[in-house]
């Protein structure tokens, strides 16, 4: 976080936590289980069912064990592992993941 303002970081954040809610819902709809999203300062949850996934300021968890370095950018994008892309379509590629198994 140390390279963006603590201010750029708090609305990279929100519009993370709006996109990954928006895409959980969509990927949600028609089905038994809704997703559920929690949002803090300091994580954001997407839960579905026994499934979750999990991001911090500086990481990304899984119910599957997974753990990856995470960072959003100044110029809104996210950064998992070793993939880069625009915050719109990783958020939406990664509700989907944990929703459609």
């Amino acid at each position: 976080m140390s390279d963006i303002t603590a201010q750029l970081h708090r609305e990279l954040w929100t519009s993370w936590a709006s996109l990954l809610r928006s895409y959980s819902a969509v990927h949600s709809l028609g089905r038994e289980l809704h997703a559920v999203v929690e949002v803090s300062d300091a994580t954001i949850l997407v839960r579905y069912g026994l499934r979750w996934m999990q991001f911090t300021h500086d990481e990304y968890r899984t119910s599957e064990g997974e753990s990856k370095p995470f960072k959003l950018t100044e110029n809104g994008r996210a950064i998992v592992g070793d993939h880069e892309d625009e915050m719109d379509l990783f958020a939406e590629r990664l509700a989907s993941a944990i929703i459609t198994v």
